[in-house]
């Protein structure tokens, strides 16, 4: 089978893990490969996520690295024989590959956590005020390439909040307050936060201007739960495209800082008495 040309980000990360796994053993690719019987090429095509890998051959990589960390080992050979279509294919070839990655991401993942700042979280989006937040990209897109963008989101949402994953929201008071559409948009939207909030899989929690500072203050970002913790990932929206992150260490410093911002935002019913109230102040 003939290399892939353009892996996906979870391809990538399956082929990062491997790296990661064989050099932590201090083991060069062509020890590896001299372990499994293959040649240099295949070693580098799988640690870059173009070529896949058995769960045979995952089983041979993780003993040949020493690696004791069963979990691990099980959660990356479910990766790996992940290889069947999905929902968001349909999509390839219409809509960046940034959003199939993030679609894939939530699919996977045990659970989100998001934190907005600037817009409520893409996830929790109606339809009408995802349309306006895609209407303010600069340059314009087309009308088609928004309806696209738009419906795709929605159907984001069905799989991850409309099911039965963890899907928790920090949402700051300027997101809460900004007229994506004009007030009428806004006002249907807060309205559809308070629905979401009723879910028993839905936790959304404010943070109210009058807190003084919190951590992560200037992003907007979603922290997808791995099969196991090594396996979390976090996603930052920029202006180009998603950024995603896993390294460890960062891993550790966006858990420390969903810790503190949960110290501060509003509880979950003092959340929703805080949106009714914004909802009554939006006029228009």
């Amino acid at each position: 089978m003939p290399p892939r040309m353009s892996p996906t980000v979870r391809q990538q990360r399956l082929g990062i893990e491997l790296r990661k796994m064989r050099t932590q053993a201090d083991m060069t690719p062509r020890a590896m490969a001299a372990e499994l019987g293959t040649d240099l090429p295949k070693i580098s095509q799988m640690e870059s996520g173009k070529a896949g890998i058995s769960a045979e051959r995952l089983r041979s990589w993780a003993a040949a690295s020493k690696c004791d960390n069963p979990e691990l080992v099980d959660a990356l050979v479910a990766m790996a024989q992940d290889r069947g279509r999905h929902w968001w294919d349909e999509y390839r070839g219409r809509l960046s590959t940034g959003f199939l990655d993030t679609a894939e991401l939530e699919w996977h993942s045990g659970g989100i956590t998001s934190w907005a700042t600037t817009y409520i979280p893409g996830l929790l989006q109606t339809a009408p005020y995802a349309s306006a937040v895609f209407a303010r990209i600069r340059p314009a897109l087309p009308r088609h390439e928004i309806d696209m963008r738009t419906a795709f989101r929605v159907l984001r949402q069905g799989v991850s909040v409309g099911g039965e994953k963890p899907c928790k929201a920090f949402v700051h008071e300027a997101a809460l307050r900004m007229q994506f559409g004009g007030a009428a948009v806004l006002r249907s939207q807060l309205a559809s936060l308070l629905e979401d909030s009723e879910r028993p899989n839905v936790t959304i929690q404010a943070i109210p201007f009058d807190v003084d500072t919190f951590p992560g203050a200037g992003e907007n970002l979603y922290y997808a739960a791995g099969l196991v913790p090594e396996l979390d990932t976090v996603q930052i929206d920029l202006s180009q495209g998603p950024q995603f992150i896993h390294a460890e260490a960062e891993l550790n410093t966006y858990r420390k800082m969903i810790t503190e911002v949960g110290e501060v935002a509003l509880s979950p019913q003092k959340s929703r008495d805080f949106i009714r109230r914004i909802m009554k102040e939006t006029k228009g």
